[in-house]
């Protein structure tokens, strides 16, 4: 049973990473935004790692 959960849990760390990566990407969440206007950077990277865990805990999760 550990190890099931452990692979699951990779698994969802995995998917997360990458899903916060490309979205970040798809919506120009760069370095220099974060340079310039830091309060906009944290506001929508807070907003795409929610909707990435959402979309782990959909597909991995309560499965």
């Amino acid at each position: 049973m550990n190890s099931y959960l452990a692979d699951i849990d990779e698994q969802a760390e995995k998917m997360f990473f990458l899903l916060v990566k490309q979205m970040a990407k798809r919506e120009s969440v760069t370095e220099q935004l974060k340079a310039a206007d830091q309060m906009a950077w944290v506001g929508t990277m807070n907003n795409i790692r929610s909707r990435a865990t959402e979309m782990v805990n959909a597909e991995l999760i309560y499965v």
